[in-house]
């Protein structure tokens, strides 16, 4: 059965008993697609076994309007990772995709060895925040992606950020589907609180941020640092929401500090 979500899959092939390093899956945030990610596939990709998926609604997966739940985002990951026959490997996600990475380590904890979770939360929406959400939802519909990509531009990526930086995260807001999109913020809406789960993680984590982050500030990440049993923590200088594009170099070097750390665990 071909898989529903699109993805790139690179690096060593083969069950994970003959490949050097465990697999590492990443999760990409809204309104984003799989090449968000591209400087670390293009990294660790040489060594290890590097699967990064388009989620639903988003680049060149399926979209599916209404309403899709984090736990939805979940099990599209979870078949995807069945279906590639990846049995255990570390799983990291940015914002949205961090949140998703929290649902799939409440839904399948025993396949996961470690946990990057980079510029995201884990509180539950308050009903402020819901509302915002939902009117956001609407106004996607109707507008459009561009004049939302226009306004949020600069705080997804820093003022001061690289030209190219800033073009990448453009172009992938404006390529994103509305009805895609529109169903990602209805369901994230809804989502959990996984601050409880934070503190029974039994694995080790990284927690990234960039220093001038808006959308979740360096007191969120001090937050799940505190509350995660074994963790990490990596403040990303001059960079804000996406600091693995705006600094690769130095994000590339936490996580690889990091996949090196659970390699020697495992």
């Amino acid at each position: 059965m071909a898989p529903f979500l699109a993805y790139e899959d690179r690096g060593p092939q083969g069950p994970a008993s003959s490949l050097p390093s465990l697999p590492l899956v990443l999760i990409h945030g809204h309104p984003f697609d799989r090449t968000m990610w591209a400087p670390q596939t293009e990294e660790f990709s040489r060594a290890r076994r590097v699967v990064v998926p388009d989620l639903r609604g988003y680049g060149a997966s399926p979209v599916v309007p209404g309403s899709t739940p984090l736990s939805r985002f979940a099990q599209d990951v979870e078949e995807l990772l069945d279906e590639l026959e990846v049995e255990t490997f570390v799983l990291g996600g940015l914002s949205m995709g961090g949140q998703i990475v929290m649902e799939c380590y409440r839904r399948f904890p025993e396949r996961i060895r470690g946990l990057v979770l980079a510029d995201t939360f884990p509180a539950a929406d308050t009903p402020e925040g819901k509302a915002t959400r939902n009117a956001m939802a609407d106004r996607l519909l109707r507008e459009g992606m561009r004049g939302y990509a226009d306004e949020v531009l600069e705080k997804m990526v820093a003022p001061y950020a690289d030209a190219g930086a800033k073009a990448h995260v453009h172009r992938m807001m404006t390529a994103t589907a509305p009805e895609g999109a529109a169903a990602a913020l209805r369901g994230r809406a809804e989502r959990p609180d996984y601050r409880d789960l934070l503190t029974r993680v039994t694995v080790p984590a990284l927690v990234v941020v960039g220093e001038d982050d808006e959308y979740t500030p360096v007191s969120d990440a001090e937050a799940m640092h505190a509350a995660l049993p074994d963790s990490t923590l990596r403040v990303i200088e001059r960079a804000a929401h996406l600091p693995n594009l705006e600094r690769p170099r130095e994000f590339n070097e936490a996580l690889g500090e990091f996949l090196a750390r659970v390699g020697r665990s495992s």
